[in-house]
């Protein structure tokens, strides 16, 4: 079958070649920055500038941000903001987004909120991370948005929340989650990934 064809045509396949037909399929490019460098370059800031670096395009965001297509909206100490145009790369099989969407929206923005309070060389690690899902959220949702506040800051552990909402600013996941701390200042900076 030719690109050519019309859907009429295409309709007079089978079921099973219509869900393969050419005229169904959709394609989209990820393109990102080599991540090792940003690393570099953020872990000489504190989180609060890297954050703000981020947002403001002086650094590049996370492989993760470009594959999934969030952006950092708001950043101020103690909370992040990032922001999705849903579409249809991110739907299950039952034309809702995938849950996995507001897991790595949660988790980054609620991770992203816990670096705005970190000194230089300091990080952190996801060690839980709880959601709960009160609506679903699709490609009609609107702009959804993801909040991340920090409810307490700790020397080896540190607790946040937060919040994805929908266009209408109906809230449709509620998360907590806790974070191990890495590195220690720019006294004792984190480990970097190796060059290859």
């Amino acid at each position: 079958m030719s690109l050519s064809e019309s859907p009429s045509e295409t309709s007079a396949l089978s079921p099973q070649a219509a869900l393969f037909a050419p005229q169904s399929r959709r394609c989209r490019s990820i393109e990102w920055q080599e991540p090792r460098l940003v690393t570099r370059a953020a872990m000489a800031m504190s989180g609060l500038e890297a954050m703000r670096a981020i947002r403001d395009g002086v650094l590049p965001p996370p492989p993760l941000a470009k594959l999934i297509g969030f952006t950092m909206a708001e950043v101020e100490p103690g909370l992040v903001v990032m922001e999705l145009e849903p579409e249809q790369s991110l739907e299950n099989t039952v034309g809702l987004l995938h849950g996995a969407v507001a897991a790595a929206l949660l988790d980054t923005a609620m991770g992203c909120a816990l670096s705005t309070h970190l000194p230089a060389g300091q990080g952190s690690v996801t060690l839980d991370l709880k959601l709960t899902y009160l609506r679903p959220l699709s490609v009609r949702s609107g702009t959804i948005r993801a909040e991340g506040r920090v409810i307490k800051l700790g020397r080896q552990s540190s607790y946040t929340e937060g919040f994805v909402r929908d266009g209408a600013g109906k809230l449709a996941v509620h998360g907590t989650a806790t974070f191990s701390m890495i590195g220690g200042g720019p006294s004792q900076p984190r480990a970097l990934p190796e060059d290859s």
